[in-house]
């Protein structure tokens, strides 16, 4: 677990969300003291693949090397 000071934090902040992103937590504090944990939110709700099974169409050309070729 990182102790940063606020000021860090504020120039950071990109930096620390990647390291919480993969799991890390970050304590963001202010003249030495604690004052605040990054963590990262783990959601509640599953993905459920093919909830819009039938509602997309594409023509059968769409991936064609003649439509994609780019001169």
């Amino acid at each position: 677990m990182q102790t940063v000071n606020i000021h860090y934090a504020k120039t950071h902040l990109s930096r620390l969300l990647a390291k919480v992103a993969i799991g890390e937590e970050v304590i963001i504090a202010k003249s030495g003291k604690p004052m605040a944990k990054l963590s990262r939110v783990h959601s509640s709700k599953k993905r459920v693949g093919g909830f819009a099974k039938g509602q997309i169409k594409m023509s059968k050309d769409f991936n064609d090397e003649e439509l994609i070729r780019v001169d």
